[in-house]
């Protein structure tokens, strides 16, 4: 199996354009930024080095993830990374969700290269340059865990 093919620096600078264009967007429009009235989970995540703030609440349908929401206030990172989180996991498997996790902490804590698999995730690619900012991009992954947590505690308390 040969070595990926590294792209071409005019690749690379235009690839980066995109993904902080997309990350800009989801900072300032994030999709699901709202409280959820009704969930049947809900986590609070603070990252106590830079400050940024989240809850993440879920509605589950059997164990699909039938809705997903986040209010916080953090950096670009953090926001853009709970903002595209929800449009991730939403409609998937709990257990696929905890997948996506796995695949995304390994993204931005190593220098992997990003798979189809993981979409616009992807955006995040280089965050694993920068270590302090590992924490403000899966801020939102790790709340997520702890709200589903939440939510299967509440389901089997039925």
């Amino acid at each position: 199996m040969s070595a990926p093919v590294p792209p071409l620096p005019s690749e690379q600078g235009r690839l980066e354009e995109l993904y902080q264009s997309v990350i800009l967007d989801h900072n300032r429009r994030p999709r699901n930024h709202r409280a959820m009235e009704v969930a049947d989970g809900r986590a609070e995540g603070r990252n106590p080095l830079c400050g940024d703030e989240i809850t993440v609440w879920v509605r589950l349908e059997g164990d699909t993830i039938a809705d997903i929401s986040f209010k916080g206030a953090g950096c670009a990172i953090s926001r853009a990374s709970a903002s595209i989180m929800t449009t991730a996991v939403k409609g998937h498997t709990v257990a696929e969700a905890e997948a996506l996790f796995e695949r995304f902490h390994e993204l931005v804590t190593t220098r992997t290269p990003a798979t189809a698999e993981l979409g616009s995730l992807a955006v995040f690619s280089g965050v694993a340059r920068f270590p302090v900012r590992v924490k403000c991009a899966s801020l939102s992954w790790h709340t997520l865990r702890s709200a589903l947590r939440d939510g299967a505690a509440a389901a089997r308390a039925q």
